[in-house]
């Protein structure tokens, strides 16, 4: 099996990338656009305007495969502050559990990215382009 699938690997890195990207975009989107209209996203405070705009941003980046691996390693960092600043600590006590904080794809999307920035956005990206012209 592990020789069936080898082949798809470097196809699964791109489309991995993309995916990732698209997900981190529409977070992005939701909380400067107000698209979907989300009563969470509706009064943000400056610090969550930040992360909104590195998850735009980010997000677009990956999505098309540019600067991947710096990219990503920003925004894993990025869900990292998240899941301790946002979902964690936000109240009184530290809450551990990520089922009980809420912070599940803060720290799926912190891996994820890590991951990313360490394999590198895959052969169907601009980096792969840019690379193949060098």
């Amino acid at each position: 099996m592990d020789q069936a699938f080898a082949k798809f690997q470097p196809a699964a890195l791109s489309l991995f990338r993309f995916i990732t990207g698209l997900l981190l975009l529409q977070y992005g989107i939701a909380k400067i656009f107000k698209f979907p209209v989300l009563p969470y996203f509706a009064n943000i405070p400056p610090l969550i305007q930040v992360a909104a705009w590195l998850e735009l941003v980010g997000g677009a980046l990956l999505l098309l495969g540019l600067f991947t691996r710096p990219v990503a390693f920003i925004l894993a960092g990025e869900m990292a502050f998240a899941y301790f600043l946002g979902h964690m600590f936000k109240g009184a006590d530290p809450v551990f559990l990520p089922l009980l904080n809420g912070g599940t794809a803060a720290i799926l999307f912190c891996f994820s990215c890590l991951y990313l920035a360490t394999s590198g956005g895959g052969p169907i990206s601009l980096d792969a382009i840019l690379r193949k012209k060098s």
